[in-house]
């Protein structure tokens, strides 16, 4: 059983001059704080960089190692986990000159494409990935003014990142 408690509005409520008077005083404290003791809640941002946690997710990238060489081996296990179907590889064998040490990796991508402005980065690639080469780095700065920039080609993606390597 439900009790409904109900109250008479009064004139100044019809009005919203009490909700009115609150949002006035929240917003004259916040100018008082930031003009006389210079506690501001914002950013300037082209020159302070906010400083996100190790567990963002931003741009893809593609580990390479010390020959410049990507550990991809063209498995597919990403572009078969991606849930927005953002990632097309083509694979071709491996030439032999390119394993002079370690574990032989049989394939190469030939291409591997990453369209951005469908992925909705929630790093099931980064997960499924055996050999740990595809990446998200730190950078949220992707900013594009043409749809054919946030096409990500292999060129792009084996780029030397800083932030989460």
């Amino acid at each position: 059983m439900a009790i409904i408690v109900s109250r008479k509005e009064r004139f100044l409520d019809k009005l919203y001059i009490p909700a009115l008077l609150v949002g006035l005083k929240v917003t004259f404290r916040r100018f008082f704080e930031s003009l006389f003791l210079g506690r501001t809640m914002t950013i300037q941002y082209p020159e302070q960089k906010r400083e996100y946690s190790q567990r963002f997710r931003g741009e893809h990238f593609i580990s390479v190692d010390a020959n410049k060489v990507e550990n991809c081996t063209s498995c597919y296990l990403c572009q078969t986990v991606c849930p927005a179907e953002c990632i097309t590889i083509i694979a071709e064998e491996r030439p032999n000159d390119q394993n002079p040490y370690g574990v032989r990796k049989e394939k190469r991508p030939v291409r591997f494409d990453i369209d951005a402005l469908r992925c909705c980065f929630c790093g099931f690639c980064e997960e499924a990935c055996p050999k740990d080469a595809i990446k998200l780095s730190r950078n949220y700065e992707m900013a594009v003014e043409t749809r054919a920039q946030a096409f990500y080609d292999l060129d792009h993606l084996k780029r030397e990142v800083k932030g989460r390597g």
